[in-house]
C-alpha cells in the first residue's frame, strides 16, 4: 500500500496534536504514553513538542522529507489517527498540502499521476 508518511513527517512538525486527556490515561483506558504528552486546558493534552513554536512532535523520529517514523504509531492520539496525507484513500487534504509547503515540500499527487 502506497504511504507517503513514511518519508515525510511535515504534518508531525507543523500541527498541534491536541485532544481529550483520557487519551493518555492508563486509568481511563488511554494508549498514549502520558509521560510523551503535555497539561494543554483541564480537558486536553497535546503531544509533547507540538505546542511549541516550531511545533515538532517528540515522537517523530527522523528527518522531515527524507525518512521518518513515528515511535509511538501504534499508540497516536486520534488526531494523528485521524489526519490522512492527501490521495491515501482517494481524497486530497488542504492541510497535508500545508504542512508539506511548510517545510518546502510539492503537494503530494494521486497514485498513478505522471504530471
Amino acid at each position: 500500500m502506497w504511504n507517503p508518511c513514511i518519508s515525510c513527517g511535515a504534518c508531525c512538525a507543523h500541527f498541534r496534536a491536541s485532544f481529550y486527556w483520557s487519551e493518555a490515561d492508563a486509568a481511563a483506558g488511554g494508549i498514549t504514553p502520558s509521560h510523551l504528552t503535555t497539561k494543554l486546558t483541564p480537558h486536553h493534552a497535546v503531544m509533547s513538542g507540538t505546542e511549541k513554536q516550531p511545533p515538532r512532535c517528540v515522537a517523530l523520529h527522523g528527518e522531515i522529507g527524507k525518512n521518518v517514523r513515528c515511535v509511538i504509531h501504534a499508540l497516536r492520539p486520534s488526531p494523528c489517527r485521524e489526519f490522512q496525507a492527501s490521495w491515501v484513500d482517494g481524497v486530497h487534504n488542504e492541510r497535508c498540502d500545508r504542512a508539506r509547503a511548510a517545510h518546502g515540500l510539492p503537494p503530494l499527487s494521486p497514485p498513478g499521476d505522471t504530471r
